[in-house]
């Protein structure tokens, strides 16, 4: 059996280590022949190429497959994976992110692909942009929901949002959970050299925010809570990892005002290392309002810190309120504030809550269970493609 893969491109995200991780993995099964087909990836946000540009015959570049929404390479990228799919005749195609989403799984179709997957790992609308947005990206996710036989979810949230749009019916989504390789955050410990390096003090409290430095993913939220922050927590120290087109910004901001002095800016950081940086914190904080499920959050859990969240999208079902962290609504800064204070007065909370969130992610979000279960669902797709 012959499994195409395609997502948008291959910057540093979460979206993007889940696709690599499958395709990687599923490589391994005897039956089975995995391709990557990607956009080209430039600009601050990093790059992940380099993890599979040396499997040999595994990744293929689609020039015309960007990001922004342009009508001429558009055209040209639904082109150019027809053909590709014509050429190389997989038996599913697996698309990934919001454009592969949609000309993926329409080229699929033109090529006649027998079966075709879409994996949903955050919304493409809500009320995290306009109406007019809102309109166009529900309208093609319908469109494009048709010619799916199958949808992924990384979190239960997804499959409800997208069945309130009309998208699919529940019998077509699965949700499996993006898996990591743990041992790295298992095994983390805190780094007196790395700690000195990014001018981390043994009496600091570091709150950690990983995650792209671009609108939506709640820095500015964060900064806004500074001057209360501060005053709640004297020994505040903030560790941001990653990159991105608000950097400049951001930094300006930190450098002024009460922030001055207590921001970490660690820039991007290979998944390899990342484990190394969430052991130098004493809790993450997500404020993101746009994700499937925070691949930061299982993370921190991992390496035993705490998580205070943004309640949105998938953040519920592993920041586990009073167990594993707190959620806040989005925008609360009084409750965001309280809860971080609240875990800088009590390091036995910390722990407690980091010790629940371990065995939570050591059951659920292991790479050999994210494997395991897409080629479960691969052979039960391609079974009943083969019976009808």
């Amino acid at each position: 059996m012959r499994v195409s893969h395609v997502i948008t491109r291959l910057i540093v995200g979460g979206a993007q280590e889940n696709t690599i991780a499958s395709v990687l993995g599923l490589r391994q099964k005897p039956d089975l022949q995995v391709d990557l087909l990607s956009g080209p990836t430039a600009g601050s946000e990093g790059s992940l190429e380099s993890m599979v540009s040396g499997v040999p015959g595994l990744l293929t570049l689609v020039p015309a497959l960007v990001r922004p929404v342009d009508p001429w390479r558009d055209w040209q990228a639904v082109r150019q994976l027809t053909r590709w799919f014509r050429e190389h005749r997989p038996d599913i195609v697996h698309t990934h992110s919001g454009k592969a989403g949609v000309l993926g799984r329409l080229a699929a179709y033109r090529a006649g692909v027998p079966v075709v997957v879409h994996s949903i790992h955050g919304p493409s609308f809500g009320a995290f942009q306009g109406p007019v947005q809102n309109a166009i990206f529900r309208t093609a996710e319908r469109r494009a929901g048709r010619l799916t036989d199958h949808f992924v979810v990384v979190a239960e949230a997804m499959r409800d949002q997208y069945l309130r749009a009309g998208i699919g019916t529940a019998g077509q989504y699965t949700r499996i959970f993006s898996g990591f390789d743990l041992e790295p955050f298992l095994q983390a410990r805190r780094d007196p050299e790395l700690a000195t390096r990014l001018g981390l003090n043994d009496g600091d409290f570091v709150i950690g925010k990983i995650a792209r430095l671009f609108e939506l993913k709640g820095h500015d939220d964060l900064f806004e809570a500074a001057p209360e922050l501060c005053r709640r927590i004297p020994n505040l120290k903030i560790l941001l990892v990653g990159d991105g087109p608000a950097r400049e910004r951001l930094t300006q901001i930190a450098n002024s005002g009460p922030l001055r002095g207590r921001v970490v800016f660690a820039g991007l950081v290979p998944p390899s290392e990342v484990g190394r940086y969430v052991a130098q914190m004493d809790a993450l904080v997500h404020l993101s309002r746009r994700e499937g499920l925070p691949r930061a959050i299982p993370q921190a859990l991992a390496a035993g810190k705490p998580v205070v969240a943004y309640d949105c999208d998938g953040a519920g079902e592993v920041c586990l309120p009073g167990q594993t962290g707190f959620l806040v609504a989005p925008g609360d800064l009084e409750s965001l504030v309280t809860r971080l204070g609240m875990l800088a007065d009590a390091p036995e909370l910390r722990e407690q809550l980091g010790e629940a969130g371990r065995a939570l992610v050591r059951e659920r979000f292991t790479v050999r269970a994210l494997v395991d279960q897409q080629y479960e669902l691969y052979q039960r797709l391609w079974a009943q493609r083969k019976a009808r």
